[in-house]
């Protein structure tokens, strides 16, 4: 046996190695480089919700699905009327309109129990339970609420690494640490394969994604990649997520 062998028998020194190996793997340092980078760019999912409800002529209605502490984003959005969804798992205060989750607050619009269930927003964003069936089924109920030319807003549609698009949230030990995107990018994905929205995904703050059923922001695409596979994204996300800059969107949606 080498004294190398022998030191790492020792508890505390064979967990200083592995974890010397994995702060200092390629693979680690590369996620956070990635990481890094995706804190670095602007704009923010406010300013780019703030900019589509500018873009409105008339009084605007705004709805927000997973708000937990409303000084993140919600207070800053500039709309006549507003509207707050959360159950207040992530954020005990809970000081929304909806205490709620989305599936609960859409069957209670449906039944006339709340609002009025012919409301139309004129924005809705989602940023609630980052897991692709959840997120589908948002977008699915968002959409009849939606006006004609109002959009849908999704954040965390661009994972930079599968660490951040994991499932399990609570397992923090990977090199995306508490980092997570979810798997938000598969139900944006299925609806860029949809025919009846247009589509696109603004390269910032971890990728915006927006839904439009008018504006000319980016048509479908044919089914792809059926099995949802990170790597397969990755190769291919400027296509499939249609992703772009803030200033290319916004020549899109000039006149």
């Amino acid at each position: 046996m080498t004294i190398n062998n022998l030191f790492l028998k020792v508890k505390p020194i064979r967990y200083y190695a592995i974890g010397r190996d994995f702060l200092n793997a390629p693979h680690y340092l590369d996620i956070q480089r990635k990481t890094n980078l995706e804190y670095s760019k602007s704009p923010s999912r406010t300013q780019v919700i703030n900019f589509l409800l500018s873009l409105m002529n008339n009084d605007t209605c705004y709805l927000e699905i997973g708000v937990r502490n409303p000084e993140d984003n919600f207070n800053q959005i500039k709309a006549n009327k507003k509207y707050s969804v959360d159950p207040g798992i992530e954020f005990e205060p809970n000081p929304v309109d909806f205490k709620m989750t989305s599936d609960a607050f859409f069957l209670k619009l449906s039944q006339n129990d709340i609002l009025s269930n012919s409301i139309k927003f004129d924005v809705i964003f989602i940023d609630g339970l980052h897991l692709a069936e959840q997120v589908d089924r948002d977008i699915e109920n968002a959409l009849k609420y939606l006006k004609d030319e109002g959009f849908v807003v999704l954040h965390d549609c661009n994972p930079p690494s599968e660490w951040h698009a994991r499932e399990l949230y609570s397992f923090l030990n990977t090199p995306a640490g508490g980092n997570w995107n979810g798997t938000t990018w598969k139900a944006f994905l299925k609806w860029r394969c949809s025919p009846s929205v247009n589509s696109c995904c603004i390269d910032c703050d971890w990728g915006v994604g927006i839904l439009s059923k008018k504006h000319q922001i980016g048509e479908n695409i044919h089914s792809i990649n059926s099995f949802y596979e990170f790597n397969v994204l990755d190769k291919n996300r400027i296509e499939y997520l249609n992703l772009i800059d803030f200033e290319t969107f916004k020549n899109r949606m000039k006149p």
